[in-house]
């Protein structure tokens, strides 16, 4: 996420006062969340899920022809060589045994590409997932920082849900909603079914379409396609127990409410309240269309943001098997 400012914004404590939360449900010190509940018996129906051997990865490409897909105020990457042969030619660089070789470095947003969120990247009321203060934000993230996230990684069974196909769609329109009685129509529409514990992935067709149109255009009025706020999403959330949210959009989630105007009401609902953990920017058509092919919409998921320390977050490639 960027910074996003909007004039006598309504109060997101009002919003979801009331609503549940897991603070010290794994105690004082936790900081993995919802990612508790993916224990040694999940990774099994995970793999229990495996029928084909298929492989797909999930992550956008770092330094696209194309460009990439960034959040509003975001830079994109940039990769600069800093020994290739150039060096070796021109008598800048010498290696013995007659041995050359190239090495590069990167500037970038650590959620500047496919990514997971630490579950302290965003919070209210200054206070981080599990109690934690928000000042301990400052300099580097001490608690709830995408370090545990990555020390523990991602293993279990996922469902993708195709939003787009199941409305006849490339790709969901801009601002277009949808909530927790879609998913469950979309996923009886597919034959499949979304059980406690599983790890949510929902295609709009958003990320992937971003290679297809013009950035003037995508980036025009800029608003996603995505889940919508309300207190029984977030409930119906809470009761599935979903460890972690995985969606082809920047946000997971429509920027700002259409109906309370309230900026990531969800990031809060979900992430800072319940831990649930968020992974944004994933290109799912591949996958989806494979799905569709075969019928197979259930699988076992697994991923591994970078261990940096301090981290709002990081990169990830995902890894789905069929």
């Amino acid at each position: 996420m960027c910074n996003h400012k909007q004039k006598n914004a309504p109060d997101v404590r009002s919003l979801l006062e009331g609503l549940p939360s897991n603070w010290g449900k794994w105690g004082p010190e936790d900081e993995v969340g919802a990612l508790n509940y993916l224990g040694p018996e999940q990774v099994l129906r995970g793999i229990a899920a495996v029928r084909q051997g298929k492989t797909f990865t999930l992550q956008v490409d770092i330094g696209h022809a194309k460009g990439e897909p960034l959040f509003p105020g975001r830079r994109p990457s940039m990769r600069m060589n800093v020994l290739d042969k150039g060096h070796f030619l021109a008598g800048k660089a010498h290696f013995d045994g007659n041995v050359e070789y190239a090495d590069d470095v990167i500037f970038m947003h650590l959620q500047g590409s496919t990514q997971t969120d630490a579950l302290g990247h965003v919070w209210y009321d200054d206070k981080l997932w599990n109690g934690y203060d928000a000042l301990s934000t400052v300099g580097g993230m001490e608690r709830a920082s995408i370090l545990p996230l990555a020390q523990r990684g991602v293993a279990g069974r996922a469902v993708l849900i195709d939003m787009a196909r199941h409305r006849n769609k490339a790709v969901l329109d801009k601002g277009e909603t949808f909530d927790h009685h879609d998913l469950l129509a979309a996923a009886r529409a597919q034959g499949v079914t979304i059980e406690r514990h599983d790890i949510l992935i929902i295609r709009t067709g958003w990320i992937g379409s971003f290679y297809e149109r013009d950035a003037e255009e995508f980036y025009q009025d800029f608003t996603e396609p995505g889940l919508t706020f309300s207190r029984e999403l977030v409930e119906w959330f809470h009761e599935m127990q979903i460890p972690n949210l995985v969606t082809d959009t920047m946000c997971n989630e429509v920027t700002v409410d259409p109906h309370s105007g309230v900026i990531i009401p969800l990031h809060n609902a979900l992430m800072r309240n319940l831990g649930v953990v968020f992974t944004e920017v994933v290109l799912l058509d591949e996958l989806a269309r494979d799905c569709a092919n075969d019928g197979q919409w259930q699988f076992l998921y697994t991923a591994a943001p970078l261990k940096i320390v301090g981290g709002t977050g990081a990169p990830v490639n995902p890894l789905v098997i069929k």
